[in-house]
């Protein structure tokens, strides 16, 4: 049973005879009266235990976006019903209610019919979002009471990556066109891949020139180049206790899903094939572009359910996986945090191995917030605090430098700029053939 607001104002009315009329007789009459109504309005009211739920949801929902959800209701009784629903959604879900009453969304169901009641959903954190169950409140005849039960109408959302670093997408692939030819002339150096031969114009290098196939025509031939296709990428994505970290409101695991998925895009446009690994002590997810399907699709999907695992990561194990996903030369792009205790006890001992098999580059979120507290000096507290900041900013310096001396690349960019910068390493080492 629930009271509703019309019921507790007929007992606040009821109060005046007991006031105005002071004895015990008056007490229960008003007693007796305010049962009385509110035991018929009770027993008048329709079961919400009869209705028939189905719901309706789509599959996945991108992070950031709307996403409709629906709730079929079936009254099948010759009665009609109203009240209010109450959806089971979590606060994740960013389910707002768009009814009168600050508890539901009202709901009217004539007799023998079925209704559709949806609800735009705005989910605030990526993963599987899930319902149980929902409420429904069905008033009597005269509003003063009304039946309430839970029902049993289970549903999961998938929240997908948002991908915000798409809008980069078209300006890397411009610059890989150029780099094909495709976009403007192809010259020496962007690539190793030999692709044709055309004839000498001013300004040609001269190392270009093709002597043999200049002796058998009248012009002067020169050879042309293009990128490297069909190379392997391996994308390694460490969801070990340091991605666990906020950077700027934003996980680091968050912000290397979208390193990972913009140079996942472009190196597959680029012609080449890509193989993504989500790893800590041992392997999360796995996508390869030779899957069938779209890769974008795959990815998003793999990594949507992906949390960081507070264990450090076993980077010793890391060749054998790679191994497994290819064996042959690749550029290996390591997104991990350059936290000096994790990648000194356990990406230093195994990064000469992993660079003398691949190209490896380390891609590393760098926290802003930083830069600002470097240059502050208004107070004691800030110049200890400025102080704290310089020693950390020269421990990572000296990381990254030592890991360029074993033979990885280092890209160490803020969260906004990550997904760009790691983008545009790979381009760099495509045009000089080290892929």
């Amino acid at each position: 049973m629930f009271l509703t607001r019309r019921g507790f104002l007929l007992a606040c009315a009821l109060v005046v005879v007991p006031l105005s009329f002071p004895g015990w007789a008056s007490f229960w009459v008003a007693l007796g009266l305010l049962a009385t109504l509110l035991l018929a309005d009770l027993l008048l009211a329709p079961s919400p235990k009869s209705v028939l739920v189905e719901r309706q949801l789509p599959r996945t929902a991108r992070l950031g976006e709307e996403a409709t959800a629906t709730v079929l209701l079936r009254n099948p009784t010759p009665r009609a019903m109203r009240g209010l629903l109450s959806d089971g959604w979590p606060p994740a879900a960013g389910l707002p209610w768009t009814g009168s009453e600050a508890t539901g969304m009202l709901v009217e169901l004539p007799a023998g019919q079925r209704r559709a009641f949806a609800s735009v959903l705005r989910p605030t954190r990526r993963g599987d979002i899930s319902t149980a169950h929902l409420t429904l409140r069905l008033g009597g005849p005269l509003g003063l009471a009304a039946r309430q039960a839970t029902l049993p109408a289970p549903g999961t959302l998938t929240v997908l990556p948002p991908f915000n670093a798409r809008r980069q997408l078209a300006s890397k692939l411009q610059k890989l066109r150029e780099l094909d030819g495709r976009a403007a002339v192809q010259i020496r150096g962007a690539g190793t891949e030999f692709d044709s031969l055309r004839d000498y114009v001013r300004g040609d290098d001269v190392r270009s020139i093709d002597w043999r196939a200049t002796a058998r025509q009248q012009n002067v031939a020169v050879r042309t180049w293009r990128p490297e296709r069909d190379r392997r990428v391996v994308l390694v994505l460490d969801t070990s206790r340091t991605s666990a970290a906020r950077i700027e409101d934003e996980p680091r695991l968050d912000t290397g899903m979208e390193a990972c998925l913009l140079l996942a895009v472009l190196a597959e446009r680029g012609g080449d094939r890509v193989e993504f690994l989500a790893y800590d002590r041992r392997p999360r997810a796995r996508v390869s572009s030779t899957a069938k399907g779209n890769l974008l699709g795959h990815l998003v999907e793999a990594m949507a359910t992906l949390e960081p695992e507070l264990i450090e990561a076993d980077f010793s194990r890391l060749p054998a996986q790679v191994r497994q996903l290819c064996g042959q030369h690749s550029l290996l792009v390591l997104v991990t945090a350059l936290d000096p205790g994790s990648v000194e006890e356990g990406l230093l001992p195994v990064l000469p191995a992993l660079a003398s098999r691949h190209t490896v580059v380390i891609a590393a979120v760098r926290d802003p917030e930083l830069e600002r507290w470097r240059h502050r000096r208004d107070g004691a507290e800030q110049v200890y605090r400025a102080g704290a900041v310089e020693r950390s900013l020269q421990v990572r310096e000296a990381l990254k430098n030592e890991l360029r001396s074993l033979g990885a690349e280092v890209v160490d960019a803020t969260p906004h700029e990550l997904p760009g910068a790691l983008a545009d390493c790979y381009i760099r080492l495509k045009a000089t053939g080290r892929l």
